[in-house]
């Protein structure tokens, strides 16, 4: 059997000069991603010490449908495509050629690594280097123009530390020689031959990135979708890169006009998260394993592909793929989420729950043919539900596989069936036992962010149109995404922390953080509060604030207050409120399901939460003083056993893993709806553990 590779020698400048030609291109089978700063820093040490980095491998024929260049590099088609290390390829051509990258979030970046010439060491660069004349601060720039980058290090140099001496000049031009022989650095590629079949190269990509690396299923199937259906692939990145523009981005797209994009309030979405959308419509599957399986249409018994099979599975995808991308049903399907009182993302504690809902979503609508405004109510209240009772958290595949099956066992299309099939689920799980005896359990939390049924609490306060803790505003307008967080919203304790540390001697600040011992207010409210008893600033407050019997019931009914509550032992007030908790969020769900009042003003679609923007990568927050080289974080939901270690390189790093924004690192955590700042605390010099966004908003 002949083989299908051959190792061929190719050195650094023919490399990245091929990308920029569009010779070497990337294929759609690939995942777009762009190495930490640090992971280039380490790569040009290596390199610059002769050191091997590992083996590139290409596929050397030109396919115009399924190829594309590396981050906007512009060029004719390529007749060598990336199969493995595009990670190092993409990275060295943005350091030799000084070119904008685009990282997984496709947002625009530049990578610049510095270079001492007298200690050859390479750093990731920062103010400080910037500043230093022992640095070349963008080795980007040597490498654009080396005669002019020495002649300018050199000048700067002599102006802070006196003339060089001929031993100092030799030994810089030593030094900087070596790094302009970068050049020459040769690659052993490893060449996949023209007569490779596509099914092959999909086998060899999967394979070569299964090892060392998790890889998800929904990977695998974005694979296998750029082998048999590109066209298809290409749309789901498409889509999944315009959920992520502002209309001030969308004009940095040239290649295409852009009439709506499906940003939204509540989910950046990823190509794997839409494939498991694709494939429940299509395939009515919610285990991706499954999923894929089919889509191989290998026989059991002969290990063979059945084509005919293969086909129709692909036909399934390729009819299904235009619902899930389709204007209509995207946007109508976000308004349910505002219908159902969530205005950000940080309110719905499961990107699942979005996912899976909108599936059932297309479903009702296509399949079943349920008119929009009766979808609208139920999917709202499926939404709610959903949240209230952990649905798509922790099982998720299975609960949607059920949930598929319930759908698939209805006979006939009629929007009646779909309607009572969903509405027999949503009663079962939001019982009167429920409501008395599971949501007040589920309230023992000491993380608001984190607790999927005090957002829903907050989403119960948008639904009746309630004002703030003892102010006369709306708690939905408050909590609009499109306004800045600074001096926004507060989760204010109704019994302050140094009132319970220091008078009642509780210091545990899992139960001084209990969700039941918040209230939503603003920060003048909060401060005047300050560290007082309830029993002392409560009657003040009514005082000021003058509301007459009828608004300070409200204020108590809304605001989950038990009677006398300002005089209760702390631990009976948690345990009270709970309850109060628990009967504000049925009125809630009550008033969505019958519809006593008009339903909450939708998000406008192109507004996104202030956190999303204010995002700073960790070099970033730590040139501001707000982090520092060995600092340890932790969550702030204490439940969470989990430590990360910021290092000298700008990133954070858990167990092994390297995340460079702090949203990356509580991603990984397994926290998608809470911004990273708000996820994450860090250890103080007084030895307490202070959220970051706090830290961030004094020094940013």
């Amino acid at each position: 059997m002949s083989t299908v590779f051959k190792p061929v020698g190719w050195k650094v400048q023919g490399l990245v000069d091929s990308v920029e030609s569009g010779v070497v291109q990337l294929p759609d089978l690939q995942r777009p991603f762009v190495w930490p700063k640090s992971k280039i820093r380490d790569l040009l040490d290596s390199m610059y010490r002769g050191y091997p980095v590992g083996e590139l491998m290409f596929w050397n024929v030109s396919q115009e449908d399924s190829s594309r260049t590396i981050s906007g590099a512009t060029g004719r088609i390529g007749s060598h495509q990336i199969i493995d290390g595009q990670q190092r390829l993409t990275s060295l051509y943005a350091v030799f050629k000084g070119a904008m990258v685009r990282d997984a979030d496709y947002n625009s970046r530049r990578m610049s690594i510095a270079f001492n010439p007298l200690t050859e060491k390479f750093e990731v660069t920062n103010t400080a280097i910037e500043k230093s004349v022992d640095w070349i601060s963008n080795v980007s720039e040597f490498f654009g123009n080396t005669y002019k980058t020495r002649r300018s290090f050199k000048k700067r140099y002599e102006e802070a530390r006196g003339e060089l001496t001929e031993d100092m000049e030799e030994l810089i031009e030593e030094r900087l020689g070596r790094l302009d022989s970068l050049r020459n650095y040769e690659f052993t590629v490893v060449e996949i031959q023209p007569d490779a079949d596509k099914k092959v190269v999909a086998d060899i990509f999967v394979r070569i990135n299964s090892e060392g690396v998790s890889l998800k299923a929904s990977d695998f199937i974005l694979t296998w979708l750029s082998v048999f259906w590109p066209e298809g692939r290409e749309l789901l990145e498409r889509f999944a890169r315009d959920s992520r523009l502002t209309p001030q981005r969308a004009s940095e797209i040239a290649e295409r006009p852009v009439s709506w994009t499906p940003i939204n309030n509540y989910l950046a979405v990823d190509a794997g998260q839409l494939v498991r959308v694709l494939v429940a419509v299509g395939q009515n599957r919610a285990k991706l394993g499954d999923a894929y399986n089919a889509l191989q249409a290998k026989d059991r018994s002969t290990g063979f592909v059945v084509p005919d099979r293969q086909e129709i599975e692909l036909a399934k995808l390729k009819a299904a793929l235009p619902l899930v991308l389709k204007e209509l049903h995207w946007t109508e399907f976000i308004r349910c989420l505002a219908v159902a009182g969530f205005k950000s993302r940080k309110m719905v504690t499961s990107d699942m729950n979005i996912l899976s809902s909108y599936a059932l979503w297309i479903m009702g609508r296509t399949r079943f043919g349920v008119d929009i405004t009766t979808l609208r109510n139920l999917m709202a209240r499926w939404l709610f539900m959903s949240q209230l009772s952990g649905r798509y958290t922790g099982s998720a595949e299975t609960q949607l596989q059920k949930d598929l099956d319930r759908l698939t066992a209805i006979s006939g299309n009629e929007a009646g069936s779909f309607v009572s099939t969903l509405e027999t689920v949503i009663d079962a799980e939001l019982s009167e036992d429920f409501w008395t005896l599971r949501m007040p359990d589920s309230l023992i939390s000491s993380s608001s962010a984190l607790s999927p049924s005090y957002q829903a609490y907050l989403a119960a306060l948008n639904i009746l149109d309630a004002d703030m803790f003892m102010l006369n505003n709306k708690v939905q307008q408050w909590m609009d995404p499109a306004l800045p967080a600074t001096k926004g919203t507060e989760g204010h304790h109704l019994n302050p922390r140094k009132y319970l540390e220091n008078v009642v001697g509780i210091r545990d600040l899992k139960k001084i953080n209990q969700v039941a011992n918040f209230a939503p207010t603003d920060w003048s409210t909060n401060n005047l509060i300050s560290d007082r008893e309830p029993a002392d600033y409560w009657p003040a407050l009514v005082r000021e604030r003058g509301f007459d019997e009828e608004s300070l019931r409200q204020q108590m009914f809304w605001h989950a207050l038990p009677d006398g509550w300002e005089g209760m032992d702390y631990e009976e007030f948690l345990y009270e409120r709970r309850i109060l908790l628990a009967q504000v969020t049925r009125a809630g769900y009550e008033r969505l399901r019958w519809g006593q009042s008009e339903a909450p003003a939708v998000i406008p679609l192109t507004a996104r939460s202030s956190a999303t923007h204010a995002e700073r990568d960790i070099a970033e927050l730590m040139e501001a003083g707000v982090l520092s080289s060995g600092d340890l974080l932790s969550p702030v939901d204490d439940s969470i056993r989990m430590r990360a270690e910021v290092t000298d390189d700008g990133v954070v790093v858990i167990d092994g893993h390297e995340f460079a924004t702090l949203n990356a690192a509580a991603h990984h955590a397994g926290a998608d709806n809470v911004p990273g700042a708000e996820f994450w605390q860090v250890e103080n010099p007084e030895g307490e553990q202070v959220a970051i966004q706090s830290l961030m908003a004094g020094a940013l």
